[in-house]
């Protein structure tokens, strides 16, 4: 029997980055995956496969609503070739997984294909092609997350779908309902829209984006009002048939009244639930929560003390960065290191067009606590770059304590907010008061110059271009 001293089932961003981690600190490491290639739902299919969609989406449409303003004329008709569109989405999500394929080679870490269960707290039974078991002093359990669905809801894979299934359409919807106004149904009925498919979102909440701040889902629901698609909101769904090619959504309204809509797709995004089919937890006492996920203390480790959890599996936000952050945790406390997080610096990004990101606080989260504090805002229209690439659509609004001055939270809707919420982040983690941004040069002209501008209103309300 093979034995390690640490073993980690799953193979997500966070499994595969604490694998690396352990062994890089010099320890003897094995990772578990049941599926034929590694990276989890992350990477085959989701933040990956679906950034190439979202990619190719917005190219077409570029090229077919907006080429012409800038002087670029394309004689004949510009059409939409799924196949080859799902084809290239693959093939970046198979060099990506081949990415980490290569760097367990590189770090010495040995891959087992199957599913892993436990036998006991230091023993993992492996079933796939062979059946085998190993033998680790630590385990991390890193299984991740599913789709949620709504109980009366049967998912046929075909018309009433996923995530999954929704990136691997064989043919672009004439109608799409998204059930579920959150970053999987915004993104993946973007792409959609884009592509021609009429898109009714049908939300339960009062608005979409429901746990960001309230300004940014207003923002971006005027941009997805804007791009025909019809939003609906406080809307509790009812019931989903399929009736031949057809779905059959019914919603009660605020009213009460029971409303119908009818499509060829139904897109069920409600969320993700923790994965643990299979694991066998019970076997070894693993607590689990009444939501299903494994109970942890603050260093992630379970009531069994060699076994740890990390990543969708336990409690917090259902992120990539935050499942490495804490493989990365989890293998420095192995290791005997003092690492920390903090959970509040964790950025949540949507990637729709324009993007959406927020690191810290809300405005509702800070009234709530009776923070006093005092909001800048800058329109991203006020910036030459934005007016030079046309992406006028958007805001950067940063929150500060209104007696210290530090930054508690940043919001921004725009252009390449995915990548300008960093600066946010590095500038809350070191503590930064507003004016302390508003001070840093920004190059010109730039989208990040939206963040010092946000930085100045919130400062003394002195912004400069607007």
């Amino acid at each position: 029997m093979k034995s390690y001293d640490v073993a980690i089932i799953g193979s997500g961003p966070g499994g595969y980055v604490a694998a690396i981690r352990c062994a890089q600190l010099g320890m003897k490491t094995a990772i578990i995956e049941k599926y034929s290639t590694l990276g989890g739902t992350c990477l085959n299919v989701g933040c990956i496969p679906s950034k190439a969609m979202l990619s190719s989406s917005h190219h077409y449409e570029e090229a077919t609503k907006h080429f012409e303003e800038h002087g670029i004329e394309i004689p004949g008709d510009i059409k939409v070739n799924l196949e080859k569109m799902i084809g290239r989405k693959q093939a970046v999500v198979d060099q990506t997984t081949g990415g980490i394929d290569f760097l367990m080679k590189k770090n010495n870490i040995d891959v087992f294909e199957g599913l892993g269960s436990f036998k006991d707290a230091t023993h993992i039974k492996i079933e796939g092609k062979d059946s085998e078991e190993i033998e680790a002093k630590n385990i991390i359990i890193a299984t991740g997350s599913k789709p949620s669905n709504l109980p009366f809801i049967t998912l046929d894979k075909e018309r009433i779908i996923t995530s999954t299934e929704a990136l691997e359409l064989k043919e672009i919807p004439k109608h799409m309902i998204v059930i579920g106004g959150g970053v999987i149904g915004l993104e993946l009925g973007q792409v959609y829209r884009r592509l021609g498919a009429e898109v009714t979102v049908i939300e339960y909440m009062d608005r979409i984006l429901p746990t960001m701040d309230a300004g940014l889902s207003k923002e971006l629901n005027k941009v997805f009002k804007k791009a025909k698609c019809k939003m609906m909101m406080s809307h509790k769904v009812q019931s989903v048939e399929r009736k031949g090619d057809e779905v059959i959504v019914k919603a009660e309204n605020k009213k009460g009244e029971i409303v119908e809509f009818k499509g060829d797709y139904c897109l069920v995004s409600v969320g993700r639930r923790p994965y643990t089919d299979g694991l066998n937890a019970e076997a070894v006492g693993v607590k689990l929560t009444d939501r299903g996920q494994i109970e942890v203390n603050e260093h992630l480790q379970t009531n069994v003390s060699n076994i740890y959890a990390i990543g969708d599996v336990v409690k917090g936000a259902m992120l990539a960065h935050k499942a490495e952050e804490e493989g990365v945790f989890v293998a420095e406390t192995l290791a005997g290191q003092k690492p920390h997080i903090d959970y509040n610096l964790i950025p949540g990004v949507v990637y729709t067009w324009p993007e959406v990101a927020a690191v810290g606080k809300t405005e509702e989260e800070l009234k709530e606590a009776g923070v006093e504090y005092k909001a800048g805002q800058f329109p991203f229209r006020a910036l030459g770059r934005a007016r030079a690439s046309g992406d006028i659509d958007g805001f950067v609004k940063i929150l500060a304590d209104k007696t210290t001055d530090e930054v508690l939270g940043v919001h921004m809707i725009g252009a390449r907010c995915a990548d300008l919420i960093a600066e946010a982040v590095v500038a809350m983690e070191y503590r930064a008061s507003a004016e302390d941004i508003s001070r840093m040069s920004h190059a010109h002209p730039t989208f990040a110059e939206a963040v010092k501008e946000a930085a100045l209103a919130a400062t003394d309300n002195r912004a400069l271009h607007v």
